[in-house]
């Protein structure tokens, strides 16, 4: 067997533990999601809404960068945690502060790599800086599209914890003014609320 590197190429175990870390800490919870779970649900939803973009109005978009972007996009909450959107928004001060505990959580994270490969993650996991703002607000569109998700999915379950937070969010998502989202929202949301059997 190779002898292995002496150097602290943590990055890929650091982010194996992306599953160990909760979202929604202030809330009871039916199911737990942690930013494993979500961050492939905001993947996958960029993606759509990239292909959205695309076939029904015309934007000229990279649907599979979106989806990577969409991957990477929570990475840096394995040093950070998750903090409550209340407490991130709570104000300016607390906003900037949190803001820079990111960067802070991205260089270490970046610090873990082959410095011959860092450079193509950084473009990756810096995505205020690297992408363009329609490839961002995607990412953006479908983060909060994920959390409406898991609050029809909390209603679904007869936890009313989530019913305000599910109002508050879809005003969010209705203040996007993006096509794609409303097109999303019009033909899929609806979806999530139904049992498997309605599904069939």
């Amino acid at each position: 067997m190779e002898k292995r590197s002496s150097r602290n190429n943590h990055f890929f175990a650091f982010l194996s533990r992306m599953k160990y870390i909760n979202r929604w800490g202030l809330m009871r919870n039916t199911q737990v999601e942690n930013i494993q779970e979500h961050s492939l649900q905001v993947a996958i939803v960029a993606h759509a809404l990239a292909i959205i973009g695309k076939r029904y109005f015309d934007r000229q978009v990279d649907e599979n960068k979106v989806a990577v972007l969409g991957i990477f996009h929570d990475c840096n909450e394995i040093l950070t945690g998750d903090m409550p959107t209340p407490v991130k928004y709570f104000n300016p001060e607390i906003s900037k502060a949190y803001k820079a505990v990111e960067r802070v959580s991205k260089d270490k994270l970046l610090s873990m790599l082959p410095e011959a490969i860092r450079q193509d993650y950084e473009k990756i996991i810096f995505i205020e800086e690297n992408a363009s703002e329609y490839e961002s607000s995607l990412v953006k569109a479908a983060d909060r599209i994920s959390a409406y998700i898991k609050c029809i999915e909390e209603m679904k379950a007869g936890n009313t914890e989530f019913k305000k937070a599910g109002e508050s969010i879809l005003k969010t998502i209705e203040n996007l003014d993006m096509p794609e989202v409303d097109f999303f929202m019009k033909n899929f949301i609806d979806s999530f609320s139904l049992s498997l059997d309605e599904l069939d």
